[in-house]
């Protein structure tokens, strides 16, 4: 990853950040489903300790694979809502990250749902195993999206790990982010 090019939310005054960012960052899934390869990653430089992951998104790779991800022409309907930068070589002193999906284990009935489904067990057996204690809230920043197959919406959590001096290689999915896979950070 030698590259990077970075989106700048405008201030909009019929918007909060948030709603623009949820439309950017889906629109950028689509355009990553497109353009069908793995080696594009996500960042996002204003989350820091916030609630929120802020009004900067920045996409990393080679110049050539993110130049490509450009002409798709994935951002329209975005244009009067962003900047967006040149394409720039990352800084030598970056450090390098993992961000992440986290999925919460947030509602148990539907937990046990799938465990009755996948074991043939009762639902008895399925309340003992998955009580409604193992609900687990997350404090991480998220994105509201709305899938294409269901039409139903759904958080994805974002988690930033903290920052390495290597650079590790690796796949990113199809919404710019990886388990193992690190992106700079500057």
């Amino acid at each position: 990853m030698n590259a990077y090019l970075e989106i700048s939310l405008f201030p909009d005054p019929d918007f909060l950040p948030t709603t623009l960012m949820n439309a950017l960052f889906s629109k950028l899934h689509r355009g990553l489903v497109t353009y069908g390869q793995q080696n594009i990653g996500v960042s996002f430089p204003d989350s820091g300790n916030s609630a929120t992951l802020g009004a900067r998104l920045r996409l990393h790779g080679k110049d050539n694979d993110l130049a490509r991800l450009m002409e798709l022409g994935w951002m329209t309907g975005m244009r009067d809502h962003a900047s967006v930068g040149e394409i720039t070589l990352v800084p030598p002193h970056a450090k390098h990250w993992v961000v992440r999906r986290v999925q919460a284990k947030s509602n148990p009935e539907r937990e046990r749902r799938r465990l009755i489904l996948r074991k043939n067990v009762s639902a008895e057996v399925a309340r003992q195993v998955i009580p409604d204690s193992t609900a687990r809230r997350l404090r991480l920043p998220y994105f509201v999206l709305t899938s294409q197959s269901t039409g139903q919406q759904f958080r994805l959590f974002i988690e930033h790990l903290p920052p390495q001096e290597q650079a590790v290689e690796g796949k990113f999915g199809a919404y710019g982010l990886s388990s193992v896979a690190t992106v700079p950070w500057f």
